[in-house]
C-alpha cells in the first residue's frame, strides 16, 4: 500500500522508463570501472566498439548549370517579326522618299533664287546678232539659267526641232525655185512665191507663237503659257501635214507635186518628194513632242482654271491695258457729260 501511496500517478511513465535506463547505464559503468585491470591485455579486444550516433552531414553536390536557351520561334512570333520587318522597310522608304522631295524643293527654291538675283542682269541675247547690225536681239535665252534641270532637255528639243523646221523651208524655196525653172508642175509660180513668204513669215511667228510660249511655260510653270502653246502646235502640226501631201499651188514641195514632176525632170521631183518625206517627218515629230509636254502637264497639277487666272492676272497688271482701260472709261464719262449738258 505504501509503494502504491509513493508513486505518482500524474508522472510521464516515459519519463520513468528513461531515468530507468540513465540509472542501469550509470551501474554498468561503475561495474566497467571497478573490473578495469589496467594490466590486461586486449581486455576490451573483443568487445563491440560503440558506434558514435552523429547527425547525418550533406554533402553539397557540385551546382548544375541550367541547359543552354534556344530560341525557337512560333509561327505566331515569326508572323509578327515579319510584320515588324515589313512595317519598318516602308517607314524607311517613306522617309528616304521624302528626303529626296525635300532636297529637290530646296533645289529649285535655290535656283528660283538665284535666277531672281540674275533677273536684274538680264541682256537679250537672242538672235544671236553682231554688235554693228541695226537690229538688236529682242529675247532672252538660256537654258540652264531659266529651265528647270528636269525640263531642259525637252526645251531643247524644241528649240532645235523650230531650227530644223526654218532650214526645212528654207530648203523648200530652193526646190520650188528648181520647178519654175523645169517648169515640172502646174501652178509653180505660185509655189515659189508662197514658199518665200512662208519662210520670211513661218519662221518668225513659229518662235513667237509656239516656241516662246513652251519655254516660258517651263521657265515658270505657266499654264497659260501651255494652254496656247497646245493650241498653236496643234495647228502646226496640221500645217505639217498639207505641207507633206504637196498641193499644187500652196506654195510647198510634197507628194503629189513632186510625183507629177517626175514626168517632166526626175531629180527635181524626187527632191520635192524627199520635201514632202521631211515635212511627214516634222509632223510625226511635232506629235510626239505635243504628246510628252502634254503628259508633263498633266503631272504638274495645272488647270483651264489656273490658265484663266493668270490671263486675267496678266491683262490686268498690264500697263498698256491699264492705260488704254483708263483713256476709254475717261472718253466715255465725258462723252456722256456733254451728252447731258447738250
Amino acid at each position: 500500500m505504501s509503494e502504491g501511496f509513493e508513486s505518482n500517478p500524474f508522472a510521464d511513465p516515459e519519463a520513468g522508463r528513461a531515468a530507468g535506463r540513465n540509472a542501469g547505464a550509470g551501474k554498468s559503468a561503475e561495474n566497467i570501472i571497478d573490473d578495469f585491470n589496467p594490466f590486461a591485455v586486449d581486455q576490451f579486444a573483443n568487445q563491440p566498439i560503440p558506434v558514435s550516433q552523429q547527425p547525418a552531414i550533406m554533402q553539397p553536390s557540385a551546382p548544375e548549370h541550367p541547359p543552354p536557351y534556344s530560341y525557337a520561334p512560333t509561327t505566331s512570333t515569326a508572323a509578327s517579326v515579319a510584320a515588324t520587318k515589313s512595317v519598318t522597310d516602308d517607314l524607311q522608304r517613306r522617309q528616304e522618299e521624302l528626303d529626296r522631295k525635300a532636297a529637290e524643293i530646296e533645289r529649285r527654291e535655290k535656283e528660283l533664287a538665284g535666277r531672281t538675283v540674275l533677273s536684274s542682269a538680264r541682256v537679250d541675247n537672242f538672235p544671236p546678232l553682231p554688235s554693228w547690225f541695226p537690229i538688236k536681239p529682242c529675247f532672252f535665252q538660256d537654258f540652264n539659267l531659266d529651265i528647270p534641270a528636269a525640263f531642259q532637255k525637252i526645251v531643247r528639243a524644241h528649240f532645235y526641232y523650230w531650227i530644223a523646221y526654218c532650214l526645212l523651208l528654207f530648203v523648200n524655196v530652193g526646190i520650188a525655185l528648181g520647178s519654175l525653172v523645169t517648169q515640172s508642175v502646174y501652178g509653180s509660180g505660185t509655189t515659189f512665191g508662197l514658199s518665200i513668204l512662208y519662210f520670211v513669215l513661218f519662221t518668225p511667228c513659229s518662235f513667237v507663237c509656239w516656241y516662246r510660249p513652251a519655254y516660258k511655260a517651263f521657265r515658270s510653270d505657266s499654264s497659260f503659257n501651255f494652254f496656247f502653246y497646245f493650241f498653236v502646235f496643234f495647228i502646226q502640226f496640221c500645217a505639217h501635214i498639207i505641207q507633206a501631201i504637196g498641193i499644187d499651188g500652196s506654195g510647198t514641195c510634197g507628194m503629189i507635186n513632186g510625183i507629177q514632176s517626175t514626168n517632166v525632170n526626175m531629180v527635181v521631183g524626187i527632191l520635192m518628194i524627199v520635201v514632202g518625206i521631211l515635212f511627214g517627218c516634222c509632223a510625226a515629230v511635232s506629235m510626239i513632242l505635243l504628246i510628252k509636254v502634254h503628259r508633263i502637264y498633266r503631272s504638274s497639277g495645272a488647270s483651264f482654271s489656273k490658265a484663266q487666272q493668270e490671263f486675267a492676272q496678266g491683262v490686268w497688271s498690264n500697263r498698256t491695258v491699264q492705260q488704254t482701260t483708263v483713256n476709254i472709261a475717261s472718253s466715255a464719262a465725258q462723252q456722256a457729260y456733254t451728252d447731258v449738258r447738250h
